[in-house]
């Protein structure tokens, strides 16, 4: 089965998702818990293992994408530990990393998508 486009805009949603729930911790809304930060857990890093990297492991975007999913989430997870600890401003504002690297996997996302439907 091939990877369709609606398989990629799913994929859009699910880090657009993630960094929704970040925000939500970082402004007081709701809980941190491991699991947002889990690649394992982390609803991209599961379309990544199952969907992905079955059939198209071997693309270098695959890769890049996974290197840049693990940075957005640890950088994620050092945004709640500053929260945590009562820096509320420097967590916000960390918030620009996470959409650099939500960014960064778009791109990824989008390069992929084209060389998979050519």
């Amino acid at each position: 089965m091939d990877i369709t486009n609606l398989d990629f805009q799913q994929a859009r949603i699910k880090q657009v998702l993630f960094k929704s729930r970040l925000r939500s911790v970082l402004y007081g809304v709701r809980e941190a818990d491991d699991a947002l930060f889990s690649m394992q857990q982390n609803p991209l890093g599961e379309w990544l293992n199952t969907i992905v990297k079955p059939k198209y492991g071997a693309y270098p975007e695959v890769r890049e994408i996974e290197r840049v999913l693990q940075r957005m989430l640890n950088s994620g997870q050092a945004l709640v530990r500053q929260y945590q600890r009562g820096q509320l401003e420097e967590s916000r504002t960390g918030l620009e990393q996470i959409d650099s690297y939500a960014d960064q996997i778009a791109a990824l996302l989008q390069k992929m998508e084209q060389s998979s439907t050519t």
